[in-house]
């Protein structure tokens, strides 16, 4: 039976910050937190535990497999991280071999449970996991391009004096370098960006630019990212566990849209309890089009050069 609980893989910063950040939104009943290394996962977990008599209540615990069994969602946070000077797809073979490894552990104790990767480069390891599992498509998915979407939303909040929440942009693509913001759909509340701020075409790269980019420069100045992606992993893990339907930038195997197939990026799609519930159907410009079937091939040749 299925409860409010989220087992956690990989008890690192991003798996160990995602745990603090639902035990600080006092959203769930129980994490369980999985590690290979059992001397970190158990100081993680300590340290969690003592966070709690802040917060509101949640059960935290250093957890197995067997954890998956009653878990509405199951987050992997775990492998090899980025290094300064690599890209996310520099990760490819090593997690790429975990994936493999976790992927049937999880369906094997629970074939509803619902599969968040944030493992990088998310948008193979999604696809791996994925054709592993055809038949579980809408409960696999990667935390794609939702902090790439977030960082655009807040450089262009504080470009153009509004609250970012209030700024519906998006990056859509692979979670990387090929990814691609979407300067026709973008909107501050129900106007369009041009009609409510004039960005020229410099300053909207140079702000593209800058949210793309934000991992490596975090990477040089402190080794990884972790904050913003745990709080981006909380509301998926929310949506989820409260079928709350709402819209996010993942990382999903494509169906043909735009006339795209045989590969895992993000577009904009709803989730609720059990996962990706509906894709949305978007008009964007012929650039961008353009720009999002280059990143589709480039993810496309990386996994059948590395994983073939």
């Amino acid at each position: 039976m299925n409860r409010n609980k989220v087992t956690i893989i990989g008890a690192g910063m991003v798996g160990s910050t995602t745990a603090f950040a639902l035990v600080a939104s006092n959203i769930v009943e129980e994490v369980a937190l999985i590690d290979n290394n059992k001397k970190l996962v158990k100081s993680q977990v300590m340290d969690l535990q003592h966070s709690v008599p802040f917060c509101g209540y949640s059960n935290i615990k250093v957890g197995t497999y067997n954890d998956v069994k009653d878990s509405q969602a199951v987050i992997i946070a775990c492998g090899a991280s980025q290094k300064p000077g690599e890209t996310r797809l520099d990760l490819l073979k090593k997690n790429s071999v975990i994936i493999k490894e976790i992927m049937p552990q999880i369906f094997k104790k629970n074939p509803k449970a619902v599969v968040i990767i944030t493992t990088n480069p998310v948008d193979i390891l999604t696809n791996i996991a994925y054709k592993m599992f055809p038949k579980k498509k809408s409960q696999i998915f990667g935390s794609g391009t939702i902090l790439d979407s977030a960082r655009l939303r807040f450089l262009l909040g504080q470009k153009m004096l509004v609250d970012p929440k209030s700024v519906h942009a998006y990056i859509i693509g692979e979670h990387g370098d090929s990814e691609l913001a979407l300067w026709s759909t973008a909107m501050v509340g129900n106007a369009k960006i041009d009609n409510f701020y004039k960005l020229s075409d410099k300053e909207k790269e140079t702000i593209f630019l800058q949210a793309k980019n934000a991992a490596y420069a975090i990477i040089e100045g402190k080794q990884a990212t972790y904050y913003a992606i745990a709080a981006g992993l909380v509301k998926i893990v929310r949506a989820v566990l409260y079928d709350e339907n709402t819209v996010f930038t993942l990382s999903h195997p494509l169906t043909a849209e735009f006339g795209l197939k045989g590969v895992s990026l993000s577009l904009p799609v709803v989730v609720g309890s059990k996962g990706i519930t509906r894709t949305i159907d978007m008009n964007i410009s012929n650039s961008e089009k353009k720009l999002l079937i280059s990143s589709a091939n480039k993810l496309k040749q990386v996994e059948k050069k590395i994983c073939h």
